[in-house]
């Protein structure tokens, strides 16, 4: 699809000229596995597994904190309330999150750019939630509006990338009570793929909600055009907060990542049946209530979860734990029935260096055969989630690629087992110029947009750059090509002034 805006009819020639000169960008579908998912688990360790989290939903319960209205719905569905800790009865929790859909379709402005979340499908999202950036010129800064807009920008570009994302950076010069306007202006008049929306406060989902009713009108009440983040503080924990977004989110029939976020050995047990037992139950927990505030509205299921050195205390990524627990859980979330949200691009590293690559493949290559539909932190985080790197956002997007070159599977079509190539070249001869090859050959493999290939002389000649520079010289590139994709001028104008009301309705906080 091309760049930037539709060209109008009319202007004959150079009407043609123009739309043949105007910047294109290629975007690719979200990906349909052709292979099967990894599954690490066999059905007795699921069951007991299984079996462990319902007593834990009800022996040990969970809390929700600062919520009467979130006790009395659990009241009503038969849970045992002592003070704010929810005890769920064997089976209710599961018999509730039967009702959520086990796939849905997010709408985008650009319907071409729909994704579907669930079943075979993987959708790619960039990085989440750091405060911190590192820039073009090295530096490790706090974040700006301006970064933020840079990272829409690029993910709008990036053919791998199927999401937009929400916060892609924390733009801390802007006030905290009104920097998700700003942000997801960015993301509604910057891209045209499907978004984020805020979840740091409930009146922040509703401006979200009602932003995106000016967007897209009556259609936005009536089928998901957001999915947002809800984590739960775990262990056990859910808080006013989140869950207040939650509420609004579901009322409005808009889809949330339900994600209990764990650090192993920290918030969970260190062993993997343990920290997914403890997975389970709070998940079921968070669908389960999401169900009570509005019966069918759209779920996915998350885990987040990282492994900790016991040396300093720090969280660790790409870790064999880890991948295992995200198999393990891609297998309760498919008995479930329900979307899996896992994986990302994650790292502990400083730099876009070896550390992050080797993290990154781990934890990339796991949530493809996990079973994932929605992958959060895709491209560009460093540094344990503190950092979004600019450079690590187009070389990991440049990597993407490989994700859906091997969900593909392997093609035994008559034209993918190549009779006619072997008998053509026959003993001792060359493919490169046989029928088969001309024919294939621009497709044949998958080609990286960004690492270098070409001979030393050449690589040294031209200042032998590291994949560091060659990254950085894609991003300013690719922000030299940008044109922003076309909106209506009237909704663009509605967005602007309900973010300038907004904003003058209440004086800056900053905490």
């Amino acid at each position: 699809m091309r760049e930037g805006r539709r060209g109008r009819r009319g202007g004959g020639g150079a009407a043609r000229r123009a739309e043949r000169s105007a910047p294109r960008i290629e975007a690719a579908r979200y990906i349909t596995r052709n292979i099967p998912d990894f599954e690490i688990l066999t059905s007795e360790a699921l069951e007991i597994i299984e079996a462990n989290a319902e007593t834990v939903l009800e022996e040990i319960g969970v809390t929700f904190g600062d919520n009467p209205g979130a006790l009395e719905r659990w009241r009503q569905a038969g849970a045992d309330l002592r003070g704010d800790r929810v005890h769920i009865p064997r089976g209710l929790a599961r018999t509730l999150c039967a009702t959520a859909p086990s796939q849905f379709t997010q709408h985008a402005r650009n319907p071409e750019r729909n994704v579907e979340i669930g079943g075979r499908n993987l959708v790619l999202a960039p990085v989440y939630g750091p405060p911190f950036v590192r820039d073009l010129d090295g530096v490790r800064r706090y974040a700006t509006i301006e970064d933020f807009r840079t990272f829409v920008k690029l993910g709008y570009l990036s053919k791998w990338v199927h999401h937009s994302g929400g916060t892609l950076c924390e733009p801390t010069d802007v006030a905290v009570n009104k920097r998700h306007l700003d942000m997801l202006l960015a993301h509604m008049t910057l891209s045209d793929k499907p978004f984020m929306g805020a979840v740091t406060e409930p009146s922040r989902a509703r401006d979200s909600v009602e932003m995106c009713e000016i967007l897209f009108g009556e259609a936005a009440r009536q089928a998901p055009h957001m999915t947002s983040l809800i984590n739960i503080n775990s262990p056990l924990t859910f808080d006013a907060v989140m869950m207040g977004a939650l509420e609004v989110y579901a009322e409005a029939m808009q889809a949330c990542i339900i994600s209990p976020f764990i650090v192993g050995g920290a918030m969970a047990p260190v062993s993997v049946a343990g920290t997914l037992t403890q997975v389970l139950a709070e998940a079921l927990a968070g669908i389960a209530y999401s169900q009570l505030v509005r019966p069918g509205a759209p779920v996915i299921f998350g885990a987040f979860v990282t492994s900790i050195d016991m040396n300093s205390g720090a969280p660790t990524f790409g870790t064999p734990e880890a991948s295992k627990i995200l198999w393990g859980a891609g297998q309760l979330a498919r008995r479930l029935g329900l979307p899996f949200r896992s994986g990302g691009g994650l790292t502990g590293a400083k730099l876009p260096d070896a550390q992050a690559g080797y993290e990154t493949a781990n934890t990339l290559n796991a949530a493809l055969t996990g079973g994932v539909n929605f992958m959060l932190h895709a491209c560009g985080w460093l540094e344990g989630g503190l950092v979004a790197s600019f450079e690590k956002f187009v070389m990991d997007a440049d990597q993407l690629g490989v994700l859906h070159s091997m969900a593909a599977g392997v093609d035994v079509s008559e034209n993918g087992q190549a009779m006619d190539a072997i008998r053509e070249v026959g003993p001792g001869g060359h493919y490169l110029g046989c029928a088969h090859t001309q024919a294939n050959f621009k497709e044949a493999f998958w080609r990286s947009n960004l690492l270098d290939y070409r001979p030393y002389e050449t690589w040294a000649d031209d200042g032998a750059p590291d994949t560091q520079m060659l990254a950085a010289n894609r991003v300013r590139k690719m922000l030299d090509e940008y044109v922003a994709p076309e909106i209506d001028p009237s909704v663009a104008e509605a967005l602007a002034d309900y973010v300038a009301r907004r904003k003058a309705a209440e004086p800056d906080a900053f905490a």
